[in-house]
């Protein structure tokens, strides 16, 4: 790759990584139906990032190969009119979207224990080993293959005409497992922690058509696609550092120590100036070599991507620090580079389990006893740290001045209950209170009674949230 369009790729990258975070979704909302998520701008945001990672996957050296060969099989290119083709390759797809959309509702369904297990150290680290498995199978360093047994038997299923195509197109993922995987592994895994079956099934379903896009290429239009080459070993370590990063989340929120730090540091650095660290960092590891360069070439190679893959996964990991804080970091404060922020501040009047101990349930009935006497409204939010859209909520709705202040003239006593970990006490207390799925804030009304409605179950924006604020207070 020459200097100019490294250059370009690089800058590029770096944007990417400053810009994309803030246009994705990180959760359903409250009440999100298919109307709401079609209609949704973040989440089409999403889907566009869903489909992309689709079309990369279809340009890794599992699938890339064998697009012209398949389409051959189920007889697209050889057919009569191009309403014919339409329809044969269309069909594929559609076969290949509902293998995969089964699989997000399958994982949307054991939503609830998938996060229940992402709260143990152990299942954590055994998910990250085999992210990182398949990021070394990225990077090179072995090949995953299907047993050819198996893969005999897969290519076997199907052929020419419109079912045969469609029964192709429904085994197709699994011949290419190798490299659908690491995409397919963080998809599923996003879909389990939202637990919401709309969006599982539609995420997976976009995430076939970027995967389809070469295929109808080729079967409708007969496109004569690029030849195969390096820049498919380029892909593979797009992917590979996406693995890596994946790991090292997942492994950030199993472990409090790990936690804590990136959390400091994206208090330290603020949202606006981390971004803009992130940017420099990931822009500069891939003029280093995280992408062009290879771990097979040699020593000094195989230490140029080594740092350029560090540069970038250290720009994720800044960036994800740094996306739940303040806009003015803690740092450029103490610097004298930045003001303070002035405005006012939500805050939480209980937060339990305090770290590292475990849930008191008496505590708990003791606040809820206090809030009554004084005849104070309480807030209950019950969170976890792998709990995407939790996070939304405590970087949009909470510092919003019409919550605070609703939170204020209201008396709302506050009570933030952490559900990262699962323990006896805590489940006992989410199933008394109806808490089926993470994010939850229930309400509790002046007289103690806690309220069934109004409840928020996921993201809600400040102004509709201050509004089910209201009914509690009004009732």
């Amino acid at each position: 790759m020459d200097f100019k369009k490294l250059t370009v790729a690089a800058v590029v990258a770096g944007v990417a990584v400053a810009v994309v975070p803030w246009l994705l979704p990180t959760g359903p909302t409250t009440g999100l139906d298919a109307a709401r998520f079609l209609e949704s701008g973040s989440l089409a945001w999403g889907a566009l990032v869903v489909f992309a990672g689709g079309l990369l996957t279809a340009l890794t050296p599992c699938v890339y190969p064998l697009i012209p060969i398949t389409v051959s099989v189920f007889g697209a290119r050889k057919a009569e009119g191009r309403g014919r083709s339409l329809a044969l390759t269309s069909s594929y797809i559609v076969g290949m979207g509902v293998v995969f959309s089964a699989l997000g509702i399958l994982a949307a369904k054991t939503g609830q224990a998938f996060g229940s297990m992402l709260g143990s150290p152990l299942v954590v680290t055994g998910l990250a080993v085999f992210l990182l498995v398949l990021a070394t199978s990225m990077f090179g360093a072995f090949e995953l293959a299907l047993p050819s047994s198996l893969q005999s038997k897969l290519t076997s299923v199907g052929g020419a005409g419109i079912a045969g195509a469609f029964l192709m197109g429904s085994v197709s993922g699994f011949l290419a497992a190798p490299c659908t995987g690491p995409v397919l592994t963080g998809l599923l895994a996003f879909v389990a922690k939202s637990a919401n079956t709309t969006l599982g099934a539609t995420l997976l379903f976009i995430y076939a058509l970027g995967i389809g896009v070469p295929f109808f290429l080729i079967g409708v239009f007969t496109v004569r696609l690029p030849r195969g080459g390096v820049w498919m070993e380029w892909v593979k370590s797009v992917l590979g550092i996406m693995l890596v990063a994946l790991a090292f989340s997942y492994l950030k929120d199993a472990f409090p120590w790990a936690r804590d730090t990136v959390k400091t540091l994206g208090a330290q650095v603020g949202q606006l100036p981390g971004a803009a660290i992130a940017a420099v960092l990931a822009t500069v590891g891939v003029l280093v070599g995280a992408v062009h360069r290879s771990f097979k070439e040699g020593a000094r190679d195989f230490g140029f991507k080594a740092l350029g893959v560090v540069l970038v996964v250290g720009a994720l990991v800044v960036r994800g620090g740094a996306l739940d804080a303040r806009p003015t970091g803690e740092l450029w404060v103490r610097l004298g580079l930045a003001q303070p922020p002035k405005a006012p501040a939500w805050q939480w009047h209980h937060v339990m389990p305090p770290k590292q101990t475990p849930f008191d349930p008496l505590q708990f009935e003791q606040v809820l006893a206090t809030a009554k006497a004084e005849g104070r409204p309480v807030l209950i939010d019950f969170f976890a740290d792998w709990c995407a859209a939790c996070k939304e909520l405590d970087r949009e709705t909470y510092p919003s001045s019409m919550v605070i202040t609703q939170a204020e003239s209201g008396r709302f006593l506050t009570i933030k209950i952490d559900a990262t970990n699962t323990e006896d006490h805590l489940d006992a207390l989410m199933e008394k209170l109806g808490v089926e799925g993470l994010p939850t804030v229930a309400f509790v009304h002046p007289d103690g009674t806690v309220m069934t409605s109004p409840r928020v179950t996921g993201f809600l924006p400040p102004e509709p949230f201050t509004a089910e604020m209201r009914k509690v207070v009004v009732q």
